[in-house]
């Protein structure tokens, strides 16, 4: 009898721990919403008091006069300063996580698989690269940048991705490591290259891993601030994170802040919907990565 016990105790101390795992991080999220659809009265007050509100009347007006309130001056066509910021996050995360992909991936393949001189060290020199903050590189960054001319465009942000990432092509080559030689072999038989292997076999194989590298990059880029508040200096190369910070700016106190909450709930959407997406891709590349090392 106390054998079937230990395992029932077990298996509710489990969801016990789940479930208050979930409410820590679930709660931010419905404080957010909750204030966002307040009235200001309502916001002020769970603000001050820290308390959670959720309204009675949601007004669902909130969300439409914060993103009028994002980066325009243009009362005809009050959400273009929205419309343009998020224009500009879409293009720049789209093109950071599609040159993630597909250069971390190809660099994973030539570590993995291919032998030449000085590849091991090569390969701990990348590795060596993780350790060092992004603060210290910050400065000759854009000192090379603004040489270039390349200031004030998407270039500095999308460009560095193209030239892969350490840590992704960490993730790849330990996947590619595990595919079957005898598999390589068949295609360089059938007359594929270095490139066509690459193609037609890696990429479809390291699906979980690219669901993970996407998902990763996308959300990192897409909540980026410090970059492009450095390297975009006009509002209309502004992404959200930017606009969003020049809102908060322009009316960060406790009087607005069910607009800022509310266009924050807007500037999240799209993490949320890519994670659904993409879920089970991701789940799968961690537990192979967590089961395989």
């Amino acid at each position: 009898m106390s054998g079937r016990r230990h395992p029932i105790l077990g298996t509710a101390c489990a969801w016990t721990l789940l479930l208050a795992g979930t409410a820590v991080f679930v709660y931010p999220l419905l404080w957010m919403l909750g204030v966002s659809l307040s009235t200001p009265a309502d916001a002020q007050a769970a603000t001050v008091e820290g308390g959670f509100v959720w309204p009675s009347d949601p007004q669902l007006g909130n969300f439409r006069e914060a993103l009028a309130q994002i980066g325009s001056d243009n009362a005809a066509e009050p959400l273009r300063g929205f419309k343009d910021a998020l224009a500009n996050s879409v293009v720049v995360a789209v093109l950071v996580t599609l040159g993630t992909v597909l250069s971390s991936s190809l660099v994973a393949l030539a570590f993995a698989r291919m032998r030449f001189r000085g590849s091991r060290p090569l390969f701990l020199v990348m590795l060596g690269t993780m350790m060092l903050p992004g603060q210290v590189t910050m400065i000759p960054l854009f000192i090379l940048f603004r040489n270039l001319g390349w200031v004030d465009t998407i270039l500095p942000l999308v460009v560095p991705a193209f030239f892969g990432n350490a840590y992704f092509v960490f993730m790849y080559r330990q996947f590619i490591a595990q595919v079957p030689e005898a598999l390589l072999e068949a295609a360089r038989l059938d007359g594929l290259g270095w490139l066509g292997i690459w193609w037609r076999i890696i990429l479809p194989l390291t699906r979980p891993v690219t669901a993970i590298t996407a998902v990763f990059t996308f959300i990192g880029c897409w909540n980026d601030f410090l970059a492009p508040l450095i390297y975009l200096q006009s509002d209309e190369q502004a992404t959200l994170a930017v606009a969003l910070n020049s809102f908060r700016n322009q009316y960060g106190g406790v009087t607005k802040v069910h607009l800022l909450m509310a266009a924050s709930i807007v500037t999240m959407v799209p993490c949320i919907l890519l994670f659904l997406a993409a879920q089970k891709q991701f789940i799968e590349g961690l537990g192979k990565g967590a089961v395989k090392g």
